[in-house]
């Protein structure tokens, strides 16, 4: 059976990227950190193409059309677009995969850890927590991975995110390649993010080839609750089963699965 990797990406955790205008389509910077993006996201697939193994890798930032094919190895398949699924950034991610990367990650709202800090929809959601603990798009993402029996390997992005990640998941690899302060990011050279991407990569799948782990057993519920920006965020959620009202700006959910909690935070996305 072809071993494959799953490599899930975004955009606020790439080097350099520091501004909201360079995370969205034609604004000023976006060229250059889609080009960032596109060279970290490749040397993860250089590392993982010659552990032997196929790089799958999903775009998972605003449109999913960031990422230049041409310029990722050849011999990596390439998810554009949204899949209109509930796992969002993990749609595609199933059984047949040996492990996940998280390219380009970022600090979760809620936290000072980079001035791009945000869960899903920075103008929705104040924060998110999962059985009382704060959560990252890393956390829904790793929770969706290891409901499918993948482990969670390498995670990239700025030093609060990949300290957070560590947490949930000791046995990760991880990259910072910035670190932040209030509206500043202070960066590597975005040639030498790229080196320790790849260098790191290959020294996880080579121990894990040598000793595998599964990954952590999924709680058998997940009690997500949502702080909103405005009390008129949540109200289309409110009309799923099972979604309640804790106050006039935050919602709660008791899911037995990823997916069911990914349903809701879609409803409060609109």
């Amino acid at each position: 059976m072809e071993k494959k990797i799953f490599i899930s990406a975004d955009i606020e955790g790439i080097t350099d990227v520091t501004s909201w205008s360079e995370t969205e389509v034609g604004d000023v910077g976006y060229d250059e950190a889609c080009a960032q993006m596109t060279r970290e996201v490749s040397a993860a697939c250089e590392a993982v193409l010659e552990a032997g193994y196929r790089p799958v890798v999903r775009d998972g930032h605003e449109t999913a059309l960031n990422i230049r094919h041409i310029d990722l190895p050849d011999g990596t398949e390439l998810m554009r677009g949204w899949a209109c699924h509930p796992a969002s950034m993990m749609a595609g991610l199933d059984e047949s995969y040996s492990g996940a990367f998280y390219i380009g990650y970022h600090s979760p709202a809620g936290t000072a850890g980079s001035p791009l800090a945000h869960t899903c929809d920075r103008e929705r959601i104040r924060w998110l927590k999962i059985n009382g603990k704060l959560a990252s798009e890393f956390t829904m993402n790793a929770l969706y991975a290891a409901s499918r029996g993948v482990p969670s390997l390498l995670i990239t992005g700025d030093e609060t995110i990949c300290r957070l990640a560590a947490e949930e998941v000791p046995q990760i690899a991880a990259v910072a390649v910035k670190r932040c302060r209030g509206n500043s990011t202070h960066n590597i050279h975005p040639l030498e993010a790229c080196r320790r991407i790849k260098e790191t990569a290959a020294r996880q799948l080579a121990a894990f080839a040598k000793e595998p782990y599964a990954p952590a057993a999924v709680p058998k519920e997940l009690v997500m609750e949502i702080c909103l920006g405005t009390h008129q965020a949540g109200l289309s959620a409110l009309r799923l089963s099972g979604v309640e009202r804790v106050d006039e700006y935050t919602l709660r959910y008791t899911a037995k699965t990823p997916v069911e909690f990914n349903v809701v935070r879609e409803l409060v996305q609109g």
